[in-house]
């Protein structure tokens, strides 16, 4: 949590008017009980009003004074907590931002977002009360005792037996709690990925009846965090009526013997009064730092969870000197014999792949579910790096160039349809900023996607809701493709992105393309034979491996795995 904390660096100022606002209020605290005490010890007589108002105007003074200041520390330590919640969150965002796939395969992203969401809400609390308490806690604590001696060193034994019993309930509160602070944050992250799931899911889930069974798993992972939870309000609810107890018991204590002292003269009554309420200030400091030590190992496993975020850099990473692709060389793409394994896989994803992409051909990559075919075309933008071999964009390998550099040269529409809250044109220009209405209507046109835009009421500023839930699967592929084209890269790579698409729209849509990409590489994944018989070159993949390049003729006539795949799908007259 340590580390986390340095993050706070822009509040060192608020941080330290926290400091002397509430050293100030507990020197306000400790010295009321001594003003009431010289009072009581001075007696009350018809000539001491003037020093009645006196020392009691003093009083409502420091008293006023210390609420001021206990306001304005909690005004700056709310300020400065908030302040280090929103950097760590963008901090946080923008380290998670630079991960590779691989990265949040680890994780995964229903624990992603609860450690940037509520593991950071953990520590900003923490953080608000410790900047209070911390502080106040041990000057009141201290203070007290210091003031309480000087008031009746008789009475100190009081005292000297009652912190350390406290102090023992405290750490074993603490000792017994972090475990399970530790698991409600691992509970809250599962209890995520099941309602992550469920909600995405809910189609699927209704159109199988399966309702009754998703609710028995979140019930199932609700129960389990609710249970945990309860164990440690146990403990909490436990805590506070054990230090109630022997606060009570401790002024039942001091009363008893302070009134034995009073009858025989060793002390009198305002000094008794005075080391009451020292002795209660001392209580209450404990029972702060035991509602502290309570809330700091939760905040402690939530800045655990985030250190280990922090601590995972990407593996993916610009070189120290970056190569630029030459002038000449425009959407060149070789793989040469690249080997790939996914973390943890037992056998690699792809085995020893060698081929060449150029620029004003279609290349298609065809092969059974599970074959390799998005892994490959994943390879490309560097979203993984290979364990072996080589892949080069204009003849320079993917790892020696910048990523956005890499990137920009390429158009990339994803397996699933991915759209943003916004406009129709919002979405088209993610794939170029700076794109004007003419060039966003065209790649439009290009995808065959005008149509249905100009039904809508409000054409290209119709507002595509959040995932695009308000526009259909096709819809959204032909809209995907669109903001791909708007950039008018180097580079095409079409992962199975006109399954959801009619056959008259692909056959429109794929004759549109060969005249737009004319001069860039196109890699095509798909799953219909029909779709990627024209194309210029076609890589078979089977369980990872190539098993045979060349056009729809020579695959089949010289590969079985492709001649499979045919007969499963066309007609005799049809391939003839």
């Amino acid at each position: 949590m340590l580390k986390l904390l340095a993050y706070i660096k822009p509040y060192v100022i608020p941080i330290a008017a926290v400091v002397m606002l509430v050293f100030f209020q507990s020197m306000a605290d400790l010295s009321l009980p001594n003003f009431m005490s010289d009072i009581v010890n001075h007696g009350i007589t018809n000539g001491d009003v003037d020093y009645i108002i006196r020392t009691g105007g003093l009083m409502l003074i420091v008293a006023f004074g210390g609420t001021l200041c206990a306001v304005l520390a909690g005004y700056l330590s709310s300020h400065s907590a908030m302040g280090l919640g929103e950097i760590l969150r963008s901090k946080l965002f923008t380290h998670i931002s630079g991960f590779s796939l691989a990265e949040f395969d680890k994780f995964g992203t229903p624990s992603l977002i609860t450690r940037n969401t509520n593991d950071i809400t953990q520590i900003q609390m923490v953080v608000m009360i410790m900047l209070r308490m911390m502080i106040n806690a041990p000057i009141m604590c201290i203070g007290g005792i210091i003031m309480a001696l000087s008031k009746d060193k008789g009475l100190s034994w009081v005292i000297v037996v009652v912190i350390p019993i406290l102090a023992l309930i405290i750490s074993v509160v603490a000792i017994k709690g972090f475990p399970l602070f530790q698991s409600i944050q691992k509970k809250i992250d599962k209890i995520n990925l099941v309602l992550r799931e469920g909600l995405t899911g809910i189609r699927v889930i209704r159109a199988f009846n399966r309702e009754a069974d998703e609710k028995r798993q979140f019930d199932k992972a609700n129960l389990d965090l609710t249970q945990t939870s309860i164990q440690v309000n146990r403990l909490i609810a436990i805590l506070m009526p054990i230090m109630m107890l022997i606060m009570n018991l401790t002024t039942i204590a001091i009363i008893w013997f302070g009134s034995i002292r009073i009858n025989l003269g060793t002390t009198n009554i305002g000094n008794m009064m005075a080391f009451l309420q020292y002795a209660m200030q001392i209580l209450f400091s404990l029972l702060m730092a035991s509602m502290m030590f309570i809330m700091i190992p939760r905040a402690q496993a939530s800045a655990e969870r985030i250190n280990e975020v922090f601590a995972l850099t990407s593996t993916i990473k610009d070189p120290d000197t970056a190569k630029r692709t030459p002038p000449d060389k425009k959407g060149f793409v070789e793989f040469k014999n690249v080997t790939y394994s996914y973390y943890g896989a037992e056998e690699p994803a792809l085995k020893n792949i060698t081929f060449k992409a150029c620029p004003g051909e279609v290349t298609a990559i065809i092969g059974s579910t599970g074959s390799g075919k998005t892994t490959l075309v994943n390879l490309i933008p560097r979203f993984y790096d290979v364990d072996s071999g080589q892949v080069l964009v204009d003849g320079i390998d993917v790892r020696e160039l910048p990523q956005e550099a890499l990137r920009a040269k390429i158009g990339y529409v994803p397996q699933k349809a991915i759209l943003f809250s916004g406009s129709i044109t919002e979405n088209i220009r993610y794939g170029k900023e700076d794109a004007t209405d003419e060039e966003v209507k065209h790649a439009a046109e290009i995808a065959q996607a005008s149509e249905f835009i100009s039904g809508m009421k409000e054409g290209f500023d119709s507002v595509i809701s959040q995932g695009g839930t308000n526009v259909s699967g096709g819809q959204k592929q032909r809209l995907s493709i669109a903001r791909a084209l708007v950039r008018k890269p180097e580079i095409y790579l079409f992962d199975d992105s006109f399954s959801a698409l009619d056959f008259k729209t692909d056959a429109q849509l794929r004759a549109a393309l060969r005249k737009e990409t004319l001069n860039a590489t196109v890699i095509i994944i798909g799953q219909r034979v029909a779709s990627i018989m024209d194309s210029d070159r076609i890589i078979v993949l089977d369980e990872g491996e190539i098993e045979g390049i060349g056009t729809h003729r020579e695959l089949y006539q010289s590969c079985k795995v492709y001649r499979e795949i045919v007969a499963s799908q066309l007609s005799e007259e049809e391939i003839a």
